[in-house]
């Protein structure tokens, strides 16, 4: 379960302070598949990062599965984030100069996967995304909607019990992003958690809970608990 509680993640430029987020409370249960949607500069892909465990809260705590992340070192945060978080990018952040194959493979090399369980992983979660026959293609070499399949590929080979993905259909055209929601919704439905970040009301739809946030706070929350009860705690 994801649960932070009175968090504010605050920048100081010059003698001002910046509230990307102010005082914000919520819990994600196990299996959820949530929205997080707001404007440009509503503190969306912050909140992801700190719920990533790519970066840390000024303020406030954060419990995943049990632990408090605010309490661990860069080590030790590197390591839950590689066992339990699967990322999906706008970009893709596909590497240009390495094949399908060794894209997905590079998080198990991380985690010190032996060679044959790499093997195994890969060609299971390539399968799960349908490109199981373009392994040996380049990014260069596949369209949009395959390179962000790829991308999904690398956050489930991994086999993480949450999906971060951040605007993932962003840079395709609305047919291919249809299609990559619907695999998202397979994967909901073996599940995992999925969170997801946008801005787009209709790709918000496609989740079962949608969060607002703007301006750093959560206007609102149509699913779990009350976000202002939660943060009185």
């Amino acid at each position: 379960m994801i649960e932070i509680r009175n968090l504010s993640k605050i920048y100081e430029i010059g003698k001002e302070k910046l509230y990307a987020l102010d005082n914000v409370s919520l819990k994600i249960n196990d299996g959820e598949f949530a929205a997080i949607v707001g404007p440009s500069g509503s503190g969306k892909s912050t909140l992801m990062n700190i719920l990533g465990c790519l970066d840390i809260p000024s303020k406030g705590s954060y419990i995943l599965d049990g632990t408090p992340v605010e309490t661990l070192n860069d080590d030790q945060q590197a390591e839950i984030r590689n066992e339990k978080i699967g990322f999906i990018f706008q970009k893709y952040n596909l590497l240009t100069k390495l094949n399908v194959y060794e894209n997905v493979e590079i998080p198990l090399i991380y985690l010190g996967t032996g060679n044959a369980e790499r093997k195994e992983r890969i060609e299971k979660a390539l399968e799960q995304v349908g490109l199981s026959s373009h392994i040996h293609h380049k990014p260069s070499e596949l369209s949009g909607g395959q390179q962000q399949r790829v991308a999904i590929a690398r956050a489930l080979v991994t086999n993480p019990s949450v999906i971060m993905a951040d605007e993932p259909t962003g840079a395709l055209d609305s047919k291919t992003g249809k299609e990559v929601l619907a695999l998202l919704q397979e994967l909901h439905k073996t599940g995992r958690t999925i969170v997801l970040i946008t801005h787009d009301l209709s790709i918000a739809a496609e989740a079962e809970r949608r969060i607002q946030i703007k301006d750093g706070h959560i206007l609102s929350d149509d699913g779990g608990e009350n976000n202002e009860d939660t943060s009185a705690v």
